[in-house]
């Protein structure tokens, strides 16, 4: 059976390769390891080239199932010159084609000598486009996540951060979060924590950016543990790149309670940026015009001077008296 779908793929004409590449996702992981290593990668990289939808179709489920689980055969794939042709399904007007091509794109980033080729192949660009056209609306959740987690995978490579920041990743990420997708939400303040935490430039864009403060704010309360953790944390780094400019923007937005309540019931890491902030935010001596500034002040302090002694310690703050605190500060 094995010898009949690699000669088909090899020298079938489009019903036989058709056939072969439909049948290939059946075959046990081991089995498709032994056909991939008989040439038939190329062929079927080939059949993406068609403007026949039924054959890039069975040519992506094929290859998704060959590159699963093994990083030779998404090297294999990729020096087969498969990114450049993936591009080109990626801006069909097939919509079951492109989510598979970009579910196909993540599995290659997934491997990193193949990070560089993705990039210079012009993805980035592409793939921030379909994140910001009308086209994010009409896709699943899943594809605008897969989208997410591609680009998350090539910031991993540092040299790439500037090209996704330089696209606009910034501006697009920010967009994202503002969106009610609890998962969507959780993904883009990831990656932009992943920019911002690596790129100045990244974290200028952020922090200048109108609004960005506000939905960061709206994540740190609202979002999951992981969103709230990534949230907390990019607002550190823009606290701690220009605290003068930042302090009084960040307070405006009503970031203490959140913080306080992070600083008790966030994650390990969220527990210790939440704290570090509201250090940085503690002197708010040039923040005179701020309303409710000198009860905020009052309670800022004495919840301060607790935490520093530590939540729940025999001489600290019991968690019950900083959620009575908690409350004063949203009155």
């Amino acid at each position: 059976m094995e010898e009949m779908v690699v000669e088909a793929l090899l020298f079938g004409d489009r019903q036989a390769q058709l056939l072969a590449a439909t049948q290939l996702p059946q075959f046990s992981s081991k089995q498709r390891h032994n056909i991939a290593e008989k040439g038939i990668v190329p062929p079927l990289v080939m059949m993406l080239s068609t403007n026949d939808y039924e054959v890039i179709e069975a040519a992506l489920f094929a290859l998704l199932s060959i590159a699963f689980r093994s990083e030779r055969n998404k090297k294999l794939i990729a020096k087969s010159g498969a990114i450049t042709v993936l591009l080109d399904v990626l801006q069909c007007e097939n919509k079951l084609l492109v989510e598979l091509g970009v579910a196909f794109l993540l599995t290659l980033s997934s491997c990193g000598s193949n990070k560089l080729a993705i990039a210079s192949s012009g993805a980035i660009p592409l793939l921030l486009e379909l994140l910001n056209s009308q086209s994010c609306n009409s896709m699943s959740l899943q594809a605008n996540l897969d989208i997410l987690s591609t680009l998350h995978n090539l910031s991993t490579c540092n040299q790439l951060i500037p090209s996704i920041v330089s696209y606009g990743g910034v501006a697009t990420l920010l967009v994202l979060i503002n969106l009610t997708s609890e998962l969507l939400i959780e993904k883009a303040v990831a990656l932009l924590e992943n920019l911002v935490s690596s790129s100045r430039i990244a974290l200028e864009k952020a922090a200048g950016t109108g609004g960005a403060i506000q939905c960061l704010v709206e994540a740190m309360e609202e979002g999951s543990r992981q969103c709230k953790e990534h949230a907390v944390a990019i607002l550190l780094l823009i606290c701690e790149s220009c605290r003068d400019r930042y302090r009084g923007m960040i307070l405006r937005e009503g970031a203490m309670a959140a913080l306080l309540q992070l600083s008790v019931h966030g994650t390990r890491r969220a527990r210790d940026k939440a704290k570090r902030l509201l250090l940085l935010l503690r002197d708010c001596s040039n923040c005179g015009h701020m309303t409710k500034q000198p009860k905020n002040i009052m309670l800022l302090e004495q919840i301060m001077r607790q935490i520093e002694q530590g939540v729940g310690e025999p001489e600290g703050m019991s968690v019950a008296f900083l959620e009575e605190m908690i409350s004063k500060l949203r009155t």
